[in-house]
């Protein structure tokens, strides 16, 4: 088959320079789903997985969380899953990723497809959509019942991104209202097409933004950019006893004012559940399965802005180089065949 990675890390403020190679096509074993890959969606996670190489390691690095596909064969102890069924997933960040004709991977972080998404619309949504649910109704305990949240509100720090994009549509599902920052017309767009109530700006004082709107706070805040750079602003916002939730590690020390409000501010990381093989992975499966049933039913959009065409060298590496900018909106997508 051919694999699409690459060997040295290279100069880390450039995409990473992709090389095709010929390897077996593996065979799955155990729990494990051999996937043809028909789409995958690039995101930031797999560029950082090059830029920890380290500048002596030549080994093929082959990256690619995020996959459409349909299934060519099954791992003995498989259960879920059957030859021919389509499915999408994220993957895991202990094992090569997608950038491949075909690709292993574990069916407890598998779900089924949505029937009413092409394959290309389907990829754009596995990572942020675990990252966003997991977040959301794991991390900060939020009910999934409207009834449960009338009164509610959220902020989400960096809305028109890739996670922002769905999790503004989630939590709007939810019942909450949605504040999301954005700081260009076009993100403030995208970000109220997407689910939110209202727009601030996240290069500007958070509260006094969220007071000229009426709201003296927030419930809950879901940092999706820098937190050290929102974290006395997310200090001022959050209302007594409520919840934040990062993706990003913070390497400065916690505001003090949360101490005074009692604040509980938690991690989210997607990969933490197949990294150390937790009791409940097959939570991911669940999630997954009730995203697409919410895309089936139109409660949830496909957050993909482009499409690229073929998944091939050249194709990663200017889709990469758009996602480095930091300026994309929504979800980039490749569409196969896989080609050198």
């Amino acid at each position: 088959m051919i694999a699409l990675g690459f060997y040295k890390p290279g100069n880390t403020d450039q995409p990473p320079e992709f090389e095709a190679v010929e390897l077996d096509k593996p065979e799955p074993k155990g729990h494990d789903l051999l996937v043809e890959v028909k789409a995958v969606s690039v995101n930031p996670t797999d560029y950082k997985t090059r830029d920890s190489k380290k500048p002596d390691d030549d080994s093929l690095t082959i990256v690619g969380r995020d996959v459409a596909g349909v299934v060519v064969s099954v791992g003995s102890e498989c259960s879920l899953f059957k030859e021919g069924d389509e499915v999408f997933y994220a993957g895991t960040n202990v094992r090569e990723g997608g950038h491949s004709e075909f690709h292993l991977v574990d069916e407890r972080i598998v779900g089924h497809k949505p029937k009413n998404l092409d394959f290309a619309q389907a990829a754009a949504l596995p990572l942020t959509g675990l990252t966003a649910m997991e977040a959301l109704f794991v991390r900060l305990g939020i009910s999934k019942k409207p009834q449960d949240n009338e009164g509610k509100n959220i902020l989400i720090i960096g809305a028109a991104g890739g996670v922002g994009s769905i999790a503004t549509q989630i939590a709007k599902l939810a019942g909450l209202t949605v504040i999301g920052t954005a700081s260009r017309q076009e993100t403030i767009e995208w970000a109220k097409d997407h689910g939110a109530h209202h727009t601030i700006n996240h290069h500007q004082e958070l509260l006094p933004q969220l007071k000229e709107l009426d709201i003296d706070g927030v419930d809950y805040i879901f940092c999706l950019t820098n937190t050290d750079d929102h974290m006395a602003g997310m200090a001022d916002a959050i209302r007594p006893q409520g919840k934040i939730c990062s993706i990003l590690p913070a390497f400065e020390p916690l505001a003090p004012a949360l101490f005074g409000k009692s604040v509980t501010f938690v991690y989210e990381l997607m990969y933490t559940r197949s990294m150390f093989q937790t009791e409940d992975m097959i939570e991911q499966h669940q999630f997954l399965n009730e995203l697409s049933e919410w895309a089936d039913s139109g409660k949830v959009q496909s957050t993909l802005n482009e499409t690229m065409a073929p998944i091939n060298p050249a194709n990663l590496k200017e889709a990469y180089g758009k996602l480095m900018s930091g300026k994309t909106i929504g979800k980039i997508v490749l569409e196969g065949p896989v080609e050198k």
